[in-house]
């Protein structure tokens, strides 16, 4: 018995000089763990948002919280808001040059790249989350996504969806078709390219440069999710006009992008712990949105702010348009045409199961 108390108390003596020389280490540390081998990882996350902005900012750190409590210190996320170490729109690029381990941020930024990559984040008149989630998850979409992004050297991960957004704020009365003549606007992806065809003129901006762009006269007008974030940019506060139906974005899918180097350096239950962070984020995000957007909604009309329906003939208009736009960019890039084509055919079987069952709820119960 003795003898059993002096290796214990050998064993904490060796532990003990062990940890003192990891404290030297600036990135990593060899702290023993339980499960998965000793080794810890300490990650760079850059991401599209302004510092704990609401939603997909929070989503950020919330991934970065869960899995640093999840795996125990082992696997350690530091989150760089947008311009703190890259631009918001260079998330894609940096980690691609492993610049970064991760990147948050919306598939259609980076479409100059990977043109494929904004079919994976909205479509005009397109899916909601809950479609898009059972494309990606069930119906073969994240096997796609990952051989699109696979010559970059990046995984992507789903983590986060808005939900149906609104069409946007606007200087200017919105009455018919020809009123998007002349119109510059601040709205990306499909949507914008479906904005230009309709004689306006796209302005690709982050969230930090919106609402002073608007207020100054640079843009006539700008969609950016939905209430929630409107709310916070105070975008009420710079355009008269709120538009819905967000028909440019009936869903926007967030992704958590991952340098595949890096990645094959995790051992197996730390990349099960990301995924399931992620996971865990999308669904979290999803929720929040919904939630907020209608107590934002709330407030912003007790301020006064007049919330209108697009004309039926802007809708059928630009849904025209829409397909015109979708269909020649899927045609213009042979890793679009195959996502495009898969995506279609899954969405039709989609939306005929929503007319015999959701689409009949929402009129019966008024």
């Amino acid at each position: 018995m003795k003898r059993r108390d002096i290796l214990a108390a050998a064993g904490v003596g060796l532990a003990a000089t062990a940890l003192a020389g990891c404290n030297k280490q600036a990135e990593t540390s060899c702290e023993p763990q339980q499960g998965g081998g000793g080794e810890t990882f300490t990650w760079k996350m850059v991401t599209s948002w302004p510092k704990n902005f609401p939603g997909v900012g929070v989503g950020a750190e919330r991934f970065a919280k869960l899995v640093n409590e999840m795996s125990g210190g082992r696997l350690t996320v530091k989150v760089y808001a947008a311009g703190e170490l890259v631009p918001a729109l260079e998330v894609f690029d940096a980690v691609s040059r492993g610049t970064a381990e991760l990147g948050h941020g919306a598939p259609y930024y980076w479409k100059g790249k990977v043109p494929a990559a904004q079919f994976f984040c909205a479509l005009p008149f397109g899916p909601n989350a809950a479609e898009m989630n059972a494309w990606l998850f069930k119906g073969g979409g994240m096997q796609l996504w990952e051989e699109v992004y696979k010559p970059f050297g990046v995984l992507p991960i789903l983590c986060g969806s808005t939900g149906v957004q609104t069409a946007g704020w606007f200087n200017k009365e919105i009455n018919s078709p020809a009123d998007f003549q002349g119109l510059k606007m601040r709205t990306p992806g499909l949507g914008g390219e479906v904005l230009t065809k309709m004689g306006g003129t796209v302005v690709n901006l982050p969230a930090g440069e919106i609402f002073t762009a608007l207020q100054t006269g640079a843009i006539d007008a700008t969609e950016w999710i939905g209430p929630y974030n409107d709310l916070a940019l105070g975008l009420h506060k710079a355009a008269k006009y709120y538009y819905t139906p967000g028909w440019q974005e009936p869903n926007v899918t967030f992704e958590l992008d991952v340098n595949l180097k890096a990645w094959e350096t995790l051992p197996a239950d730390l990349q099960a712990i990301v995924r399931a962070a992620a996971r865990d984020v999308n669904a979290d995000m999803l929720d929040d949105y919904n939630a907020r957007n209608m107590e934002a909604l709330e407030t912003l009309k007790s301020e006064g702010v007049e919330v209108r329906r697009l004309p039926d003939e802007v809708l059928a208009r630009l849904k025209q348009v829409a397909t015109e736009v979708v269909e020649a960019s899927a045609a213009a890039d042979p890793a679009a045409a195959k996502v495009y084509e898969a995506q279609s055919a899954y969405f039709k079987r989609l939306q005929a199961y929503a007319k015999v069952a959701e689409e009949d709820i929402y009129q019966i119960r008024g």
